[in-house]
């Protein structure tokens, strides 16, 4: 076994190997670059090298410094987490050079797996379906027609140069494709200049099904069930579970087969994942296809590991050593169901615009929310958060926004799912913005209930973005009783009977009779463990168990619950009427200031002072997260002023340039 290994990565992925390594009695080596100098994987590891500036290119991703400090502190091992140096193959064959060991696949597997249409072709001759298509372009409509009718409709019609969903047709019989392949090879011309056109199978309801995959160098290959990764934002992950809800034992097993047969097509070792489109229209289960293998731990392992029991971490280093895996593919079981939602930083409120800065308050949900469920043998956890962030810590600009995975465990897929939602309740993170609400919405979402998942989930049911979780009206009413007895429990003096409470647009009369509340006439049974001061809190709303986050305002306060923030206003009722006379505040001129949509860098400034400019020109750019956001007039008018400079760091809302 190693005596030490470096770990050439940061955040979350290089926590989560620390921990496995240091529990196995293995010394642990963190790298850092000059932003992550105080992040707490460097703290935790019990050597920390630093190996450059600030941007990825400068430290995480120069193979030269990484086996430069893994040489100077003695590791015999680097395991490359995901991201960064975890798919090259050429990495992989500098460590073996170097003599020191790879904790991943051979690079032979890597560099195989990573050429998109090879890793295609070696999954078809191992026995792995594919999507069903032709290899080559199509020269008329009589052939095209044949071969749609061979690959079985629907069939999608598509320029061999396409992009961006141009030179696109869905063909669903052959009258389609009379009617589009000719079109279609015009539009291909204008569009690209190039009129081939291609004809694949197209997956209807398509959902994302990946099979964990694990071997070791002496032959053995098991499968470790599969992970739904459907719901996806701009093809990015937003939440996982195992197993999923679409699979059967059948499909497991045929899946799981032709994983394992695709792995050792490559000699592969280690962890790995191939990925799978899977037909939600075909209630068989027989239409699922290869979409490319990542060689490497991915991102949402942790649910594998709670519904199977294995550290992956663990067998990766194992394996890498040299050992055998010490189980078959009898010896794999799933037991229960686990759900993962990524936190990031993040305003799903301004079209998840990044939002980097630092981490005011950042508190992980706490032991209430790691209980076991009712009957829950499982003998891991509940709730588990990796994450790899300190309250105080900062989000940079320069790497990935995410803060935080935070994994839930029930008996039932119903258990673990309820849940996330109470520990994403409980989740205290102030100072930027973050998904958590669209998160817990995602959770809330009777369709994400079903279990009926397409990847354009989130496309479907937010079409025009995300404006809050929807909140029930009789959820309301128990929050205006909340609310009144939060407000009592500040109060001093005799105690009101009768109150005012507005949430929203939304008026609620409460009373209170010794100890009942009816709001509305309607008695609410309600209980809750608020102080004074007490910023989260646990209540019982008719019989419906809520985490709240609560901070006070001028005339109540602001309850955050279930995915939505709640403005509340509560008034005796002897003093709210008075509130009609009040006149409202007069809306601010925004169209002569230009403001930061999001934290980042001001990386261009286009304007002058004196410089006339027209609604919708370009002004600036800022830069966040490998993001550019184009900054514009929203009003004709003349620069007045500017308040800022090229290249200096800007945080949300600050004003930048002002019009006259």
């Amino acid at each position: 076994m190693f005596g030490k290994i470096l770990i050439a990565n940061r955040g979350e992925i290089a926590c989560r190997i620390i921990r496995t390594a240091q529990r196995m009695g293995i010394g642990t080596v963190a790298v850092y670059s000059d932003a992550d100098a105080r992040a707490p994987h460097v703290s935790m590891a019990d050597e920390a090298i630093r190996i450059g500036e600030a941007p990825a290119s400068e430290s995480y991703l120069d193979a030269d410094r990484i086996l430069a400090a893994a040489r100077a502190t003695g590791a015999d091992a680097i395991h490359p987490g995901y991201g960064f140096l975890s798919e090259r193959a050429s990495f992989a064959e500098a460590c073996a050079a170097a003599g020191i060991a790879f904790i991943g696949p051979p690079p032979t597997a890597i560099a195989a797996m990573g050429d998109k249409i090879a890793s295609k072709e070696i999954a078809r001759a191992a026995g792995v379906n594919v999507v069903p298509g032709h290899p080559t372009a199509i020269e008329n409509v009589t052939d095209a027609a044949r071969i749609a009718a061979a690959i079985g409709y629907p069939v999608m019609v598509k320029a061999s140069a396409g992009g961006g969903g141009k030179g696109m047709r869905l063909a669903r019989d052959e009258a389609e494709i009379v009617a589009g392949f000719d079109a279609t090879r015009r539009e291909a011309l204008a569009s690209f200049g190039d009129d081939r056109v291609l004809i694949e199978k197209f997956i209807e309801r398509p959902r994302h099904i990946e099979i964990q995959v694990l071997g070791d160098q002496h032959g053995n290959v098991v499968y470790l069930g599969e992970r739904e990764c459907s719901v996806q934002r701009r093809h990015q992950k937003v939440v996982e579970e195992a197993p999923s809800p679409f699979v059967t034992p059948a499909m497991r097993r045929a899946m799981g087969e032709q994983a394992i047969a695709l792995a050792r097509a490559v000699g592969y070792h280690s962890a790995g994942t191939v990925e799978l489109i899977v037909s939600g229209a075909d209630p068989s289960g027989e239409s699922f296809y290869f979409l490319e293998m990542n060689t490497r731990l991915q991102v949402e392992h942790p649910v594998t590991e709670a519904v199977t029991g294995f550290d992956l971490v663990e067998q990766m280093i194992r394996v890498a050593a040299g050992e055998r895996l010490a189980f078959s593919q009898a010896d794999v079981h799933l037991n229960g169901w686990a759900v993962e939602t990524r936190i990031y930083a993040e305003d799903p409120y301004r079209g998840f615009l990044p939002s980097t800065g630092r981490l005011v308050r950042y508190r992980r949900p706490g032991p209430e929310e790691d209980q076991k469920a009712d009957g829950n043998t499982h003998p891991n956890f509940c709730v588990r958060v990796d994450d790899g962030v300190a309250e105080g810590g900062e989000v940079s600009r320069f790497y990935d926004p995410m803060i935080a995975k935070l994994i839930t465990w029930g008996p039932t897929r119903e258990t673990a799912v309820a849940a996330q939602v109470r520990a994403l309740d409980a989740f205290e993170i102030e100072g930027l913005a973050t998904n958590i609400d669209f998160l817990s919405a995602l959770m809330q979402h009777p369709r994400f209930r079903r279990g009926d998942l397409t990847t354009g989930f989130i496309e479907e049911e937010y079409p025009r973005g995300f404006n809050g979780a929807p909140t029930p009206a009789a959820f309301l009413k128990g929050l205006a009783a909340l609310a009144v007895l939060m407000t009592q429990a500040n109060a001093r003096g005799a105690p009101e009977k009768n109150w005012s409470v507005r949430i929203g647009e939304r008026d609620f009369a409460v009373t209170l009779s010794g100890d009942a509340v009816a709001v509305d006439g309607e008695d609410i049974a309600i209980s809750h463990d608020y102080a004074p001061g007490r910023t989260i809190f646990r209540a019982d709303l008719d019989g419906e168990e809520v985490v709240v986050q609560a901070a006070r305002t001028l005339t109540g306060f602001i309850l955050h619950t279930r995915g939505a923030r709640h403005k509340v206003r509560v008034l005796p009722q002897r003093i709210a009427g008075y509130t009609r006379h009040l006149i409202d505040p007069l809306p601010a001129n925004t169209g002569k200031i230009v403001t930061a949509p999001m934290p980042g860098l001001l990386v261009r400034l286009d304007v002058s002072v004196g410089e006339n400019v027209a609604a919708g020109q370009a002004l600036g750019v800022i830069e966040a997260m490998k993001m550019e956001n184009v900054l514009r007039a929203e009003a004709d008018g003349t620069v007045a002023a500017l308040r800022v400079a090229a290249g200096e760091s800007v945080v949300v809302d600050q004003v930048l340039i002002e019009l006259e």
